[in-house]
């Protein structure tokens, strides 16, 4: 299984926005951090805000932040929202022409693989993701400040 750009974009903004709560970026300040498009981060950003993860603000000092707090934004949920096909073979999806399909028992093993992927993400949260904020930004300007401990420490 492969995630589109969107999910990554997706989750870039949202680790940029949980890193600093309190601020309200703009688009441009986030796709200079991450060195892409504005024209997509656009859309990035509006998906994420028509999902209930990001609110934005419009005018002079308006910008984005995390609409609700990092702790409750899981990843699992975030994925669901921005991606639109999770059929990994053609017998997940509605129209299915495969001529062994009665028969086959692949679509129930990776059915089973799908929900161990989900459950994965459904245990992490953004706030797990930035729980080193001056890492996140230290990185962006390019300067290598060293994690306490392992990248991955949880189970």
């Amino acid at each position: 299984m492969r995630l589109t750009v969107m999910s990554d974009y997706s989750l870039r903004v949202l680790m940029y926005l949980g890193a600093n709560p309190e601020h309200r970026a703009t688009i441009q300040e986030i796709a200079t951090a991450y060195a892409i498009s504005e024209n997509h981060l656009m859309k990035v950003v509006h998906g994420l805000g028509r999902h209930g993860f990001v609110e934005t603000v419009r005018g002079r000092g308006g910008g984005m932040r995390l609409a609700k707090p990092a702790e409750e934004i899981r990843i699992g949920d975030v994925i669901r929202a921005v991606e639109d096909d999770f059929a990994l073979v053609e017998c997940f999806r509605g129209q299915d022409n495969c001529r062994i399909s009665k028969i086959c028992r692949l679509r129930g093993v990776l059915g089973l693989a799908l929900e161990a992927y989900f459950k994965v993400l459904d245990e992490w949260t953004l706030a797990d993701l930035v729980d080193t904020p001056r890492n996140l930004f230290a990185e962006l300007e390019g300067q290598l400040v060293p994690p306490p401990g392992p990248a991955v420490d949880r189970p």
